[in-house]
C-alpha cells in the first residue's frame, strides 16, 4: 500500500480507520454491502470511501452520488464532506433524487394530507350514498346486517371504528405504493382472496372499497397535475428506463440501506443499469425498524441474491458502547436467526451498562433517577419512549415541561434532557439514556398491536420471530448510550423484554428497587 493511501486511511476527519473500515474503503468490488454495527463509525467509513474514490481513484465529486434515509442524515454527511474536504458530492434523500430526475417535467408534489382528504371525502359522499359500499363496510367491521337495516346499522358505526378503518385504508395504499404494486394487482389480490375459506367476504369488501378510494386518489392527483412521493420515485424510474440517466455517475453510496423499500431499490437498480456504476450500501439489519412504512429488510439480507457478484464486509468495532453492553445487545438481537451475524467488539468497559430500575411511583422514581445521573455526571440525558405519548406520564407532574423535545425540570433547569421516540433516536447517541414505558401491555414496549391481516397483500414478508421488529427497536434504544442505559419498569407489570434480559444476563446487569441507586 503506497504512502498516499496509508496517509489517507490514517486521517479521516482526524481519526485513523480500523482494519475493517480500511477494507471497505479500498475495496474495488462492483457491488459491496457493509454490515455496520451500532456506533461502529459507518459515516467515517463512508467519508473515507469518498476521499479514496476522489483522491486515489481520481473520480470527480460529481461522479459520486450519496443517498441516505432522512434530510438530517443527508445534510450532516454533505456538511462533513464539504466543510472538511471541500468536495461537492451530490447528497440526496430518495425523494430529493426523484425530484432531481424529474426537475424538467413540471410535476408538483401534492400536500401530505391529500390521501387523508380523499378518504374522508369518499366516506362522506360515495359511501353514504351507496348501499353496496355501506354493506361492504359493515361486513368488514363484522356488524351483522340485512337488506332492511343497512342504513340504521351504518349510522351506528362509532367514530373510533371509522377512524380505524380510514387509517387502515391509508396504510394499505401507502404500502401498496412503497412496494411498487400496480393498479392491476388489486385484481390479483381479489383472486387470491377468493381462494381463502375464512373471512373471504369480509376482506373482499375491504379490497373493493380500497380500490375505489385508490382510484379516486390517483384521479385527484391527475386533476391537480400533482404526484405523491411514491409516484414520484416510480415516474423517475420510468423516465430513466426511457431516457437514461443524464449525469455521468460512476459510484452510488447508500446509507441506512436496511430502510430501503422496493420502489426505491427499483430506482437505484435502473440507474445502475443505465450507468454501469459501482454500488456501495451500508446499514445494520439489527436496526431495521421501519417495516410499517414499506421498508423491506429482505433487500439487505438477500443482497448477494440481488447481485450474485456481491462482496459482504462487516465493520464490528463499536466506539460508542461498552463491551459489556454490546455483549448483551448482540445476544439479545441474535436470538432471531433471520439476521446477518455480527461479532461486535469494543475497547470500552462499563461494569453494569444496563440497569433495571423498578418503580412503584413513576414520577417519584424518575425525579430521583435524573438527579442521581446529573449529580454523578453533570452530562445531558436522553429519554426514550416507545410512543410519542409515553412522556405524558412524566409531564403530568407539575415539575416538568416539554418544549420542542426538551424536557425541562423546574426544580433544576441545569439538567439537560431530551425526549424522543426510539424511532426518532436512530443514529443519535448520548452520555446516558433512560428508556420509559417498559410495561407489559398493548401500548407498552414491546408494543403488542398486531397489523390487520389484510395488510399481508401489500407488506413485505413478515418475520415470524416473536416481536421481531420490536426487538430491533429495543436494540436501537439500549445502544444509544455511551455509558449506561437505565430501563424504567413497573414493579408489578414488567415488560417481557425486561424479564428476558433479567433471566439471561443477571450477572451483567444491575437491578435497582426502592430507588436505591
Amino acid at each position: 500500500m503506497n504512502e498516499k493511501i496509508t496517509n489517507l486511511l490514517n486521517n479521516i476527519n482526524g481519526f485513523p480507520l480500523d482494519e475493517a473500515q480500511r477494507k471497505v474503503v479500498t475495496s474495488n468490488k462492483k457491488h459491496l454491502l457493509v454490515s455496520a454495527g451500532a456506533g461502529s463509525g459507518k459515516t467515517l467509513t463512508i467519508i473515507g470511501k469518498i476521499r479514496y474514490l476522489i483522491e486515489i481513484e481520481k473520480l470527480k465529486p460529481e461522479e459520486i452520488i450519496c443517498i441516505s434515509f432522512t434530510n438530517d442524515a443527508t445534510n450532516s454527511l454533505k456538511n462533513k464532506i464539504t466543510t472538511n474536504y471541500n468536495y461537492n458530492v451530490p447528497c440526496y434523500t430518495f425523494h430529493k433524487l426523484g425530484l432531481e430526475i424529474l426537475k424538467d417535467e413540471n410535476y408538483k408534489i401534492c400536500k401530505s394530507d391529500l390521501l387523508t382528504y380523499t378518504i374522508n371525502e369518499y366516506f362522506a359522499s360515495l359511501i353514504n350514498q351507496n348501499i353496496e359500499n355501506k354493506k361492504r363496510l359493515l361486513t368488514f367491521l363484522k356488524i351483522k346486517h340485512n337488506r332492511f337495516n343497512v342504513n340504521k346499522k351504518y349510522q351506528s358505526i362509532s367514530d373510533i371504528d371509522l377512524k380505524k378503518i380510514k387509517d387502515l385504508i391509508s396504510k394499505f395504499i401507502n404500502l401498496f405504493k412503497a412496494n411498487d404494486y400496480k393498479t392491476e394487482d388489486f385484481l390479483s389480490f381479489l383472486n387470491e382472496n377468493e381462494k381463502q375459506y375464512k373471512k373471504r367476504k369480509q376482506r373482499r369488501g375491504f379490497l373493493i372499497l380500497t380500490f375505489y378510494i385508490y382510484y379516486h386518489y390517483q384521479k385527484e392527483l391527475m386533476s391537480k397535475k400533482e404526484i405523491d412521493f411514491s409516484d414520484m420515485i416510480s415516474i423517475a424510474t420510468k423516465k430513466i428506463q426511457k431516457d437514461g440517466f443524464k449525469d455521468k455517475i460512476k459510484y452510488i453510496i447508500i446509507d441506512e440501506f436496511q430502510d430501503t423499500s422496493l420502489v426505491r431499490f427499483n430506482l437505484i437498480k435502473e440507474i445502475l443499469a443505465k450507468t454501469n456504476a459501482h454500488l456501495l450500501v451500508v446499514g445494520d439489519d439489527f436496526q431495521s425498524i421501519y417495516r410499517f412504512t414499506g421498508c423491506d429488510l429482505n433487500l439487505f439480507l438477500n443482497f448477494n441474491k440481488l447481485f450474485p457478484d456481491a462482496q459482504i464486509l462487516k465493520i464490528e468495532n463499536t466506539y460508542r458502547n461498552s463491551k459489556e453492553l454490546i455483549d448483551i445487545a448482540g445476544s439479545f438481537i441474535m436470538k432471531n436467526k433471520n439476521q446477518l451475524t455480527k461479532e461486535l467488539k469494543s475497547q470500552k468497559s462499563e461494569k453494569f451498562p444496563l440497569q433495571i430500575i423498578y418503580y412503584k411511583n413513576l414520577s417519584q422514581t424518575f425525579v430521583k433517577l435524573i438527579n442521581h445521573i446529573y449529580n454523578k455526571t453533570k452530562k445531558p440525558i436522553l429519554i426514550l419512549g416507545r410512543n410519542n405519548f409515553d412522556i405524558n406520564k412524566i409531564t403530568s407532574s407539575k415539575d416538568f415541561i416539554l418544549e420542542n423535545n426538551n424536557l425541562i425540570y423546574k426544580r433544576n433547569e441545569n439538567i439537560k434532557m431530551t425526549y424522543l421516540t426510539v424511532h426518532s433516536s436512530k443514529g443519535l447517541e448520548e452520555e446516558n439514556v433512560i428508556v420509559i414505558n417498559l410495561t407489559e401491555n398493548k401500548l407498552g414496549f414491546p408494543n403488542k398491536i398486531v397489523d390487520n391481516p389484510i395488510l399481508k397483500y401489500v407488506s413485505c414478508k413478515e418475520d415470524i420471530f416473536p416481536f421481531a421488529e420490536e426487538r430491533r427497536l429495543f436494540y436501537v434504544a439500549i445502544t444509544r448510550t455511551k455509558n449506561i442505559t437505565y430501563l424504567l419498569t413497573p414493579l408489578k407489570n414488567e415488560s417481557c423484554f425486561i424479564t428476558e434480559i433479567k433471566n439471561d444476563f443477571k450477572d451483567k446487569i444491575k437491578i435497582v428497587k426502592n430507588d436505591d441507586f
